[in-house]
């Protein structure tokens, strides 16, 4: 159980979470993160560092910024999250499915690359060999 009360820096979020600074404050321009403010020192809460967690979880997977502010966003509406699981999950379904396609079709192409480079060094051997033979010859 954490401090819900409990404030990070940005320098501990970015440490914790192994982002710059920059990211921070660019996530904060997007409207994805809102840290509060003392003086010039932000201070991000419970809240924007579940946020935050959220958020570079969906990037890993390949969500958009914009799908995960969506995501994000309906967190707020006051019906039991149900709105906001319902969407996640149809959401979350369909990027596994384009990364299960992607998975395929990058087997594929790594097969494919490694046929190729059978061939090229095929290819290779026989003329450095034929280069050999040819030096010898003369």
């Amino acid at each position: 159980y954490e401090d819900r009360d409990r404030t990070y820096s940005i320098t501990e979020l970015c440490k914790e979470f192994e982002v710059t600074p920059r990211t921070l404050r660019f996530y904060e321009q997007k409207g994805l993160l809102s840290p509060g403010r003392r003086g010039w020192t932000r201070l991000f809460s419970y809240r924007d560092r579940a946020r935050l967690k959220l958020i570079l979880r969906g990037k890993k997977v390949g969500f958009s910024l914009e799908e995960i502010k969506e995501l994000l966003d309906l967190y707020s509406l006051r019906d039991g999250q149900l709105t906001q699981l319902r969407v996640a999950s149809t959401k979350m379904r369909e990027r596994l499915e384009a990364l299960q396609i992607q998975r395929v079709e990058l087997d594929e192409a790594i097969l494919d690359l490694k046929r190729t480079v059978e061939i090229v060094d095929g290819m290779l051997k026989e003329r450095t060999e034929g280069n050999l033979a040819k030096a010898k010859a003369s």
